[in-house]
């Protein structure tokens, strides 16, 4: 590991030189696949992981049989990169990240990549990639996806004989288009997760279960999906590929609770700016689909988007209308410029929640 870590200072520093950049038009970037110069990859095998290396090689090279491809044996992950105004570089959390990837390893019988490999990693394709990290005040970020696959010549239904971490880097902007501006849902019939299945992993085979109601969403006119308890139907677990949350009319945040939910870094983080910086009471329990009456406002949290206030949901013949189908409620707003203020470096950080890149 040591090589990897003076190669990543080496590339911070070399960077920390006016960077030219890429010929992207940033006010009006998505969410979309944009080839960047450089991604990591590591291979393990005979028990350990390979020191790992910067390519400039965007294609996997993997052997017919690897159980990623036949029985999802994969997990990743989601974070950004955020440019600061004074020319710095802010990973948010990656602590955070690296500890969910453990734990869906572990779900997984994959093994572990260590933290500090992890953040390293991290650093590396970002330093590497500064040219199409979107400027500041252009509101896009570089997004992360280190990922972990099981690999090599197998057949049989049973872990992998090797496995591959790789994490590359995308410039992206508003996962959904307009920025903070409310978006509805609809109530799916289908379950994104079974009870103590795979639900609290970031497991490919969760999102490749939403495909076809995310599709039959849209084409009802709806941003995405609103996912309920696979027990019973009756409470809120996710928004799509998002964390739900409300607030209610005595202003408490409200955010589901339930053992097969992803749990959301930034749910984590907004249920600590809610209560310190907003002075909220804050709460992780049932939210009841019957009961949306009880919040004036409501969104959809995580890394790709951020914050997306929830206009209304439909859950049957009936559509609930929170604060407004056309405008962002008061306390969202709020919680939005907390969150984003912290992640570009334009408000004071808690502790231990930013890593500095450059």
């Amino acid at each position: 590991m040591t090589d990897i870590s003076e190669t990543s200072i080496r590339k911070t520093e070399t960077a920390a030189n006016p960077v030219q950049k890429a010929d992207i038009d940033w006010a009006n970037l998505g969410f979309s696949y944009i080839r960047t110069d450089l991604r990591y990859i590591a291979h393990w095998k005979d028990g350990a992981w390979d020191a790992g290396r910067l390519t400039e090689d965007n294609v996997l090279h993997i052997a017919e049989g690897s159980t990623a491809v036949h029985y999802g044996q994969q997990c990743f992950e989601g974070m950004k990169a955020y440019a600061c105004a004074d020319g710095s570089v802010n990973l948010f959390r990656p602590d955070m990240n690296a500890a969910r990837m453990q734990r869906s390893c572990d779900r997984l019988l994959m093994p572990q990549v260590p933290e500090a490999m992890f953040i390293d990693a991290c650093k590396q394709v970002v330093a590497a990639n500064l040219r199409f990290l979107p400027p500041h005040g252009t509101g896009g970020s570089l997004y992360l996806r280190p990922y972990v696959i099981g690999v090599g010549d197998n057949i049989g239904v049973r872990t992998a004989p090797e496995f591959i971490f790789a994490v590359f880097c995308v410039p992206v902007g508003p996962y959904f288009k307009g920025g903070l501006a409310p978006v509805n849902f609809i109530v799916s019939e289908y379950d994104r997760a079974a009870p103590n299945g795979t639900g609290a992993a970031k497991v490919g085979g969760n999102y490749a279960a939403s495909l076809l109601p995310n599709q039959e969403a849209h084409a009802r006119g709806f941003g995405d999906c609103v996912y309920l308890d696979p027990e019973t139907h009756t409470k809120i677990e996710e928004v799509g590929s998002a964390n739900f949350f409300a607030i209610t009319h005595d202003d408490r945040f409200v955010t589901p609770k339930s053992p097969s939910i992803l749990a959301s870094i930034t749910r984590q983080s907004l249920l600590v700016l809610a209560r310190d910086r907003l002075g909220m009471d804050v709460e992780e329990g049932d939210v009841f689909i019957d009961n949306l009456s009880a919040y004036k406002e409501a969104g959809a949290c995580g890394t790709a988007a951020v914050i997306t206030p929830i206009g209304g949901i439909q859950n049957g013949e009936e559509f609930h209308v929170f604060h407004s189908e056309t405008e962002t409620g008061p306390v969202v707003r709020r919680l939005y410029e907390e969150l984003t203020g912290v992640q570009f470096g334009e408000r004071e950080a808690p502790e231990g929640w930013i890593v500095k890149v450059q």
